[in-house]
């Protein structure tokens, strides 16, 4: 591991120009690319105190042996030649997008003399028109076969071609009409390629104007009474429009636009792309990458601009491209897109109307298409064998860590303070053992005391049931589904054998975890290993990962163990970490719900939810009820006056809920309404 200041550069000798910087390892690979406006300004931010950079950017510089820069002229040079360099060096910690797939584009050879349509993947080639992507290639070829009708354009091999014209006879598509069989001469070189090229125009979205010259001449040929020529052209009409039907209209304008749109976390990024073309969907496709650099939003926009342009020229690059989060440099990336396009490109974020509800759509694309991905990661038994070992390996553990168990803490300002407890077993959740605790040993906000407290009721629980006590601790309970309902009254006090139920399996608390990874930093593991200690427990393991910065932190270190930003076993404890979160946090907000809801009317005995609501109904809200007189209570059906009293009583000592007030005139308004009880 390198100390930056060996290699930083001296005072004065970075220029203060636009230009593009590369960090070298110790055997001169290229290890990262970036561009600055200023090469002075950007190139002293990663000479700063380890302590003050992002993890990332700090294992980047360590790992780095040197660095050199190129001056350049203008932004756009710099960013041009920023992506030239990523494509040259394949540099490890740059953002690289991957597809999740090898998308099928719809390619026109126009290079050949016979042009040919056919299904292409891969890279794209000079001299070849490109449609798509699309999301599967039998869609490409249903599209194909409509249209082959009104554009016969040859779709045959070379091999076949040339055998057709050694043989003087055409294919079989050549005596259904679907190709004008060029390879036989019944269209000329030029004719075959006008063909070709009606079939780009309708394909690129010019279908209104050839549908209506295509209408004028069926009606012509009707007028003349050639009606077989008549019904030719009116099913060819017919074949274009069902070929259309096949991509919506999104856009009533018309509009030629790329929507990109983002689904990240702290690991990985999702991006989608919808091509839009003539207001109608054209093509979809996406990307995921490892966020092994400390990247935001509008530099995943840039990368994702780069690498989807970075080839393209002409009508590739559209005249509108619409984004999540505007690039840094603004200015220059839309001069980089107008230069290969050869005219303006509308760069920007929609913020209204039809253009920002179907970047919605895009966006829950890229959601989903990360959702899958990290549930096929999860989901590889290679994955998970190794994800577990390298944790092991990590945290100095004799052995992977099979049964993991994660505690995680939440409240809102002080209030509803609770825990969760989820179980990982061989890298996947085991949800039938999650639990859910309430705070109770005081009163207020504090993580640390919480956790503690979490993790010694639940390791006592583990001693009591070795022990045979076979009872449940006040304040948790099994939880079979993640919806489970913390409850203070549930208890299993049946006099069962050791650690079993008495259906004969374990109980929920019998087993140990071989790890315990705690939601926060050094404090909070501290907690937990004191737990531990003061129960006699030396057997488990215990790590802490910090959210912020995905620091792994182990007790009585005074440093973290930063795991690599593709480390499979990085991933594993994120999701168990993200898994404990969310489970406390539903925990929480149901809680709070409930407390939300509550009414004077629940402290009154024997006042059940059928009588509540006979009072609501019959007053209509909490604060008539309250002015009424124990008479008035006796009224409502079911009401004795024992009851009554008692209501009169508890409204009286519960405090009134505070005025509403209308903020736009700071009117007091009147509590007319009906409250729930």
């Amino acid at each position: 591991m390198a100390d930056p200041s060996s290699y930083r550069p001296k005072p004065g000798q970075i220029p203060d120009s636009p230009g593009v910087y590369k960090f070298r390892d110790e055997h001169r690979r290229v290890i990262y690319v970036g561009k600055a406006k200023s090469l002075r300004q950007r190139l002293a931010n990663y000479f700063q105190p380890l302590a003050s950079l992002h993890p990332r950017t700090a294992t980047m510089v360590t790992t780095a042996a040197s660095v050199e820069w190129t001056v350049v002229s203008t932004e756009v040079e710099a960013l041009q030649l920023e992506y030239s360099w990523i494509k040259e060096y394949d540099p490890r910690f740059n953002v690289k997008y991957r597809d999740d797939k090898s998308y099928p584009y719809l390619a026109v050879t126009l290079n050949e003399e016979f042009p040919r349509v056919q299904v292409m993947r891969g890279h794209k080639k000079k001299g070849v028109r490109y449609f798509g992507p699309y999301g599967h290639a039998w869609a490409i070829r249903e599209t194909v076969d409509l249209m082959l009708r009104v554009f016969p354009v040859r779709t045959c091999s070379a091999g076949v071609f040339r055998n057709a014209a050694s043989a003087g006879r055409p294919c079989l598509l050549g005596y259904i009409g679907k190709c004008s069989a060029p390879c036989v001469g019944r269209v000329t070189p030029e004719e075959h390629r006008e063909l070709a090229g009606d079939f780009c125009d309708f394909m690129a979205g010019r279908t209104g104007t050839y549908i209506r010259r295509l209408e004028k001449r069926m009606m012509l040929a009707a007028e003349d009474m050639e009606y077989e020529k008549a019904a030719r052209l009116r099913d060819d009409i017919e074949a274009l429009r069902k070929a259309m039907e096949k991509s919506a209209v999104v856009l009533a304008d018309a509009t030629d636009a790329d929507l990109i749109a983002l689904a990240e976390d702290e690991l990985e990024a999702a991006v989608q792309i919808f091509h839009v073309r003539g207001g109608r969907v054209r093509g979809q496709r996406g990307w995921v990458t490892d966020k092994v650099e400390a990247v935001s939003a509008a530099g995943l926009v840039e990368h994702a601009l780069q690498q989807l342009y970075g080839e393209e020229r002409g009508d590739g690059v559209p005249k509108e491209v619409l984004v999540p989060a505007l690039p840094e440099d603004t200015a220059a990336v839309s001069q980089w897109l107008a230069d290969r396009r050869g005219s303006q490109v509308s760069l920007r974020i929609p913020q209204r109307g039809d253009k920002k509800d179907l970047m919605e759509t895009v966006a829950r694309n890229a959601q989903q298409a990360l959702v899958l991905h990290k549930t096929k990661r999860a989901s590889d038994l290679t994955t998970r064998s190794r994800a577990l070992e390298e944790v092991a390996d990590a945290l100095g553990l004799d052995s992977a860590p099979l049964r993991i168990e994660c505690f995680d803490i939440s409240h809102l300002q002080g209030e509803d303070v609770v825990a969760s407890m989820v179980v990982f077993e061989d890298g996947l959740p085991r949800k039938s053992e999650f639990r859910r605790f309430q705070i109770k040993g005081f009163e207020g906000q504090d993580d640390v005391r919480s956790m503690h407290e979490v993790i010694s009721r639940r390791f006592k629980r583990y001693l009591a049931e070795k022990e045979k006590t076979g009872e449940w601790v006040d304040g948790e309970v099994p939880a079979e589904t993640p919806g489970a309902i913390d409850s203070a009254d549930s208890a299993d006090s049946a006099d069962t054998p050791e650690g079993r139920d008495d259906d004969g399996r374990p109980k929920r608390f019998a087993y140990p975890p071989q790890l315990v990874v705690v939601d926060g930093g050094q404090p909070q593991v501290a907690a937990a290993q004191r737990a531990l200690t003061e129960l006699g427990i030396d057997d488990v393991a215990v790590c802490g990962l910090a959210k912020r910065l995905e620091e792994v932190w182990l007790p009585g270190d005074d440093d973290p163990v930063v795991l690599p930003r593709s480390s499979e076993g990085l991933y594993l404890l994120q999701r168990v970490r993200d898994a404990a979160h969310d489970f406390a946090i539903r925990y929480q907000r149901s809680k709070r719900s409930k407390r939300v809801r509550s009414s004077p009317l629940d402290a009154v005995p024997g006042l059940g939810e059928t009588r509540k609501q006979a009072l609501i109904k019959h007053f209509g809200s909490v604060k008539r009820l309250r002015q009424a007189t124990i008479e008035q209570i006796c009224e409502v059906p079911g009401m004795g006056r024992k009851t009554a009293e008692a209501v009169a009583v508890a409204l009286a000592q519960a405090a009134p809920a505070a005025p509403a007030v209308n903020t736009a005139t700071g009117e007091i308004m009147e509590d007319d309404g009906g409250t729930t009880a």
